[in-house]
């Protein structure tokens, strides 16, 4: 590692509640200063993340990116690969995951066949993870239409709910109708038809 060489590291986690204490003694046990070290708290789905777009503006070749795992970087397949293709391929900044030492790409300019084998790596990772998050959230789906068959009550209600209730939260989870259509047709004010129906999908 040349003198040139600026070491920073990113920290993301899914709420503001959430405790960073574990990501951030890894940074520091690798002497990453706290002014280097960017720190996001929101989830994948919002990927407008504000200290992520303040350390990509300090990024440049002679700096090294290090992250705890590899979807601190994106929220999918698609957008880690593109991520990683901008850090590594056109700020030409170095990245290292620390839980997994294969993705490295420090020396890329020396070692080749190490950046292609991270390359390789980290392409076969985040489609197992993509694949993986896909048939989650299609178990969970499943999970529901056979309780609402079998007409299993999701808790103790704190009202009678309609009868179109439970397939419009069907509905609703396959993104056919918003939680504004969805609440006038139950004629259900829209904060408790969205507070029933996240009770059903984390029952599943």
């Amino acid at each position: 590692m040349n003198n040139n060489t600026k070491e920073y590291g990113y920290i993301r986690v899914s709420s503001k509640t959430q405790n960073v204490a574990r990501q951030i003694i890894m940074m520091k046990e690798r002497g990453i200063p706290d002014k280097r070290i960017y720190i996001d708290k929101m989830s994948g789905r919002n990927f407008e993340r504000k200290e992520y777009k303040k350390l990509l503006a300090k990024l440049d070749s002679n700096a090294v990116l290090y992250i705890p795992e590899i979807d601190r970087l994106g929220r999918n397949y698609e957008e880690i690969l593109e991520q990683w293709r901008v850090i590594t391929k056109e700020i030409r900044a170095a990245i290292v995951v620390l839980d997994m030492p294969l993705l490295d790409t420090r020396n890329k300019d020396k070692d080749l066949m190490g950046t292609f084998i991270a390359d390789l790596v980290l392409q076969i990772l985040s489609y197992v993870a993509e694949t993986e998050r896909i048939k989650i959230k299609e178990r969970q789906r499943q999970g529901i239409d056979a309780a609402m068959e079998r007409g299993v009550a999701f808790g103790r209600p704190e009202r009678e709910v309609p009868e179109n209730f439970y397939p419009l939260v069907k509905l609703w989870i396959k993104k056919k109708v918003t939680v504004r259509e969805a609440a006038e047709l139950c004629n259900m004010p829209r904060s408790t038809f969205y507070a029933k129906a996240r009770k059903i999908m984390e029952a599943c």
